[in-house]
């Protein structure tokens, strides 16, 4: 009696079980998501009574905002984070370790950014967000997207590229010549990329290529890379008078968004996502790490006789030091944290085994990942140069830059979202880059299960 008694109740517990399991997420084809990033812009810019963006605080205010700001990948430099946005993962799990990498057999550094030489399969490790939506049978476009040149799975697109025959190379051919019957500059990319501060009107350009799309074709999914912001802060430094009016600007440009939203067939169905990828600090001194290596005879020679047993490379407030004597790797790495620890403007210094903390692969995870990585304090950047005996140098002028750990105030990330379903004035506290993308998937009903981030429960009121 005893055994039919649990018999039974295990098949009841069964039959609960089944009923009550959740369906499976099904492709939401009515829904679309806007996922727009603006390059530099500090969170701090949102409360900032300086800063005049009123569209963004209305978006806040009507939906939900991550008044903590978003904790951005590492180093804060844009094609890591723009990866890490687009993936849900960290820079050890989808490849892009920094805007460059070192070569330890060439002896080069190579750039990722602007995908100058590698296609989005040769970047990108794992799957993005674009990735499994277009394999869901829903529709996908990328304007000025990192690390996402010759990308597959993207129905209408354009590479954040600047050489004058990238968009006709590389971007969605039809689409480019259907924006040209109708009037639209998209042969001025080049021209515009190459204006003194980065040009101006390329952001005006992009926002209205993305209104196209949304109005005449019905996209579910779209990103789109504001540039303006971070050319002007690395001339100029954060909170200069030109940081303010590029804020504006870009406050200007997510009116025209809610305005093509508004306008679109799938007005009341859309999600829009107002992001950025870091902030910035301003820059008062250089640290030259090379100038160590070669002193302590790591660098010898120079020009094309340079001959590098270790090399430290430049990522703005942060340096990843390549080791490429393989025979004296864990010595050179002894004495190298603790040489380059001592320096001046420097945060903090990590080896492979604290590389977990910061989202870095090891150089046993992946050839591109550094054996150390170096913080700088706000104020500090790094440079590459091993030339002289100064080791930090006074800048003539103030600047800006990024790089940083990313979890510092300044260098805290925008997270604004406006879409059905969300209370308004939903308050998200500090949240991490990595949870976009899951939420994202959330959204329009379908699976991101190599994200190591987890969809936000308050943006999926809808």
């Amino acid at each position: 009696m005893n055994r039919l008694r649990r018999l039974l109740f295990i098949l009841v517990a069964l039959v609960f079980a089944l009923g009550n399991r959740p369906a499976e997420a099904e492709p939401r084809q009515d829904r679309c998501v806007i996922m727009v990033t603006i390059d530099g812009l500090a969170n701090f810019h949102i409360d900032d009574p300086k800063s005049d963006v009123p569209v963004m605080r209305k978006l806040a205010a009507e939906g939900a905002r991550a008044e903590g700001g978003m904790i951005a990948a590492f180093p804060t430099v844009t094609w890591p984070t723009h990866t890490t946005l687009a993936t849900g993962a960290t820079p050890a799990r989808h490849g892009v370790v920094g805007n460059s990498y070192f070569d330890r057999t060439t002896g080069k550094t190579v750039p990722l950014i602007l995908d100058r030489i590698f296609n989005k399969d040769q970047t990108v490790q794992t799957p993005t967000i674009y990735d499994v939506a277009h394999q869901a049978g829903l529709k996908t476009a990328a304007v000025c997207w990192p690390a996402s040149r010759e990308a597959a799975s993207l129905d209408w697109t354009v590479p954040d590229m600047f050489e004058a025959d990238a968009w006709p190379k590389y971007g969605t051919r039809a689409w480019l010549d259907e924006l040209r019957r109708e009037g639209w500059p998209v042969d001025k990319q080049n021209a515009w990329c190459s204006m003194p501060g980065g040009g101006v009107p390329r952001d005006w350009l992009y926002t209205r290529m993305v209104r196209q799309l949304v109005r005449k074709h019905s996209p579910n999914l779209v990103l789109l890379h504001l540039v303006e912001p971070d050319h002007v802060q690395h001339a100029h430094g954060p909170r200069s008078d030109e940081a303010y009016w590029v804020a504006s600007y870009s406050d200007d440009r997510i009116r025209d968004l809610v305005e093509a939203i508004e306008a679109s067939p799938l007005a009341g169905k859309t999600t829009l996502f107002v992001l950025s990828d870091h902030g910035f600090f301003p820059v008062n001194y250089e640290i030259r790490p090379n100038v160590v290596l070669r002193k302590l005879g790591l660098i010898e020679g120079s020009g094309a006789a340079e001959k590098r047993a270790a090399y430290c490379m430049a990522e703005g407030g942060a340096c990843g030091v390549y080791i490429v004597d393989e025979a004296r790797r864990e010595q050179i790495a002894r004495q190298l944290r603790g040489e380059l620890g001592k320096l001046e403007g420097i945060q903090a210094v990590f080896d492979s085994s604290e590389f977990a903390e910061i989202g870095q692969p090891t150089p046993q995870q992946n050839p591109r990942g550094a054996d150390l990585w170096l913080a700088a304090k706000s104020e500090y950047a790094f440079s590459g140069a091993s030339d002289g005996d100064r080791v930090v140098i006074k800048k003539p002028t103030l600047s800006g830059t990024h790089g940083y750990l990313p979890d510092q105030p300044d260098m805290l990330s925008v997270c604004i979202v406006s879409g059905p379903g969300l209370k308004a004035g939903t308050k998200l506290g500090k949240i991490r880059a990595i949870d976009i993308a899951p939420t994202i998937a959330q959204i329009l009903g379908i699976e991101l299960p190599t994200a190591e981030g987890k969809p936000i429960e308050k943006l999926l009121g809808d």
